[in-house]
């Protein structure tokens, strides 16, 4: 297609909607319409992934895209031919900074937003929507810092929007099985669970800080890239475009050694939240919902690996207390504190927790997953999204998978599945694809009040706000810790501080003039 006739489209298609939209504004879903108006920040990589089974699944119009990167659009529409996904992306308005994005919403009619970017935007665009009625699918982590945690759970509640957050293993039947047989008590008292990740893999460490700190000039920037829009909320700093061939940067995927754009801000304080913002939502998920951990009490980072004052360790350890809590799903019963270790950068817990694994594994621990110790048995998740989960009670010999575990075979069904995210012939699998197609489909029927109500969340959403805040808080205060390595830290919900003061000039972000929000 010529690209004037792509202009063309673009202007026609603006023309159609200022015509559909002139007097209107921004509001849920109605159900006037056919189809959910449906707005993309962050078009490709993670958002393509987000934004494109949302597209196939018939039940949204796409109104526009949004990213700060202006040839992201003509690398969607490459990708889109090569997927055989029918859409002409320049017949859909682009903006490269969100705030015109925001600005345009009541005209182009906007319903629901997917928000897939770096994390330190995240909460300026889903926040800015949600106070205009719009619901919001936020890949994880949620947000960024402490405050705007609480300024989001705020704004979603006065709002009465739809929240979904995007830790898409909790679409998976294998995952919410595990969880209802977790949550039945199966396994007694749980006081200790351990988490593991093979992440970070993209650069971090006292290497990067060492290069951004030696190049303050920055470098040209790329064409097409909005910087300033780029930057958001963060200060202001000169564009690094990537390192050299022979850096000694830390690079186990080879992802290109961008610096920051594309991906490789993840590791960065100011744009990311490293490997525990990144994956904890995922590998977390199975022991904050099966355990129903709320309130976290304290955070301690007992070990670090390459410290530094600009980007996240190359590993660590941190430790999290949560408080003891009244059951929710079993009413009067008390449930003990948990201490919950995480460990990222490769680093995994002693085998010899797990024995009855270990011996049946040559010793060896699954390079991801998350390991849950009772009184009466325990549970290993073996991968990162609780696609594949095993049992142990303390009089079994070894692991069985949990939808084959007689005495877990036994627990009533308690959460509903969803179509399209089934277990392999009843047996949980690390073989997933498409398994988050579900999640995404949860969360438009969810806009318009149908799929399942899930009672632990009050919610059409399986991981709406009362689920995914008090989860993101302790991965938040876990990420404070990180930066404070060795000082055990207090917090407190209610007040929203530390009891270390050096801690609680992380708790909000820094702003930049301009992108208030």
């Amino acid at each position: 297609m010529r690209l004037d006739m792509r202009r063309r489209g673009f202007l026609k298609s603006a023309a159609s909607i200022a015509a559909l939209t002139a007097g209107g504004s921004c509001n849920a879903w109605s159900g006037r319409s056919g189809k959910i108006r449906l707005a993309v920040v962050g078009v490709m990589g993670k958002g393509y992934s987000d934004w494109t089974p949302m597209l196939k699944s018939g039940m949204v119009d796409i109104v526009a895209f949004c990213d700060a990167d202006y040839k992201a659009r003509e690398r969607a529409q490459l990708q889109l031919i090569k997927d055989g996904i029918d859409l002409d992306m320049y017949t859909v308005p682009f903006f490269t900074d969100y705030r015109k994005l925001l600005d345009s919403c009541a005209f182009l009619g906007v319903n629901a937003m997917t928000v897939s970017t770096p994390d330190h935007v995240h909460a300026p665009v889903a926040i800015g929507a949600m106070k205009q009625g719009i619901s919001v699918y936020v890949q994880k982590p949620l947000v960024r810092t402490l405050w705007e945690l609480d300024y989001f759970e705020k704004t979603a509640k006065a709002n009465g929007v739809v929240v979904q957050m995007g830790n898409q293993g909790s679409s998976l039947d294998s995952m919410r099985r595990c969880t209802e047989v977790i949550q039945s008590g199966i396994l007694g008292d749980v006081k200790e669970v351990h988490v593991w990740t093979n992440r970070p893999v993209w650069p971090q460490g006292q290497n990067v800080a060492k290069w951004v700190k030696s190049h303050p000039k920055g470098d040209p920037l790329r064409d097409g890239l909005n910087w300033d829009a780029w930057l958001a909320t963060a200060a202001k700093r000169p564009f690094l475009d990537r390192y050299p061939d022979n850096a000694d940067v830390y690079d186990p995927w080879k992802l290109g050694k961008n610096v920051y754009h594309t991906f490789t801000w993840r590791g960065f304080f100011d744009f990311g939240a490293g490997a525990f913002g990144d994956m904890a939502c995922h590998t977390m998920n199975l022991a904050f919902r099966g355990l129903e951990l709320g309130g976290v009490s304290d955070a301690e980072c007992t070990m670090i690996e390459s410290e530094n004052d600009v980007a996240y360790p190359l590993k660590s350890v941190v430790k999290l207390t949560y408080k003891a809590r009244d059951s929710k799903v079993r009413p009067g019963v008390k449930l003990p504190a948990v201490t919950l270790y995480w460990y990222d950068g490769n680093v995994k817990p002693d085998a010899a927790i797990m024995p009855k694994w270990a011996s049946a594994h040559e010793g060896k621990v699954p390079d991801t997953g998350c390991y849950i110790i009772g009184s009466k048995g325990a549970v290993l998740m073996q991968d990162d999204y609780g696609g594949k989960c095993a049992i142990a009670l303390n009089d079994d010999k070894a692991f069985a998978d949990v939808f084959e575990h007689e005495a877990a075979k036994a627990v009533k069904r308690s959460i509903p599945f969803r179509v399209g995210s089934a277990a392999a012939a009843g047996k949980s699998t690390v073989e997933m694809k498409g398994f988050a197609l579900g999640h995404y489909i949860e969360f438009l029927d969810a806009i318009r009040g149908q799929g399942p109500y899930y009672e632990q969340t009050h919610s059409h959403c399986f991981s709406d706000i009362e689920y995914c805040i008090p989860q993101m808080e302790g991965i938040l205060v876990g990420c404070v810790a990180q930066r404070l390595p060795g000082k055990k830290l207090n917090w407190c919900s209610c007040k929203q501080s530390f009891d270390v003061a050096a801690a609680n000039a992380f708790i909000k972000p820094y702003i930049r003039k301009g992108f208030e929000f």
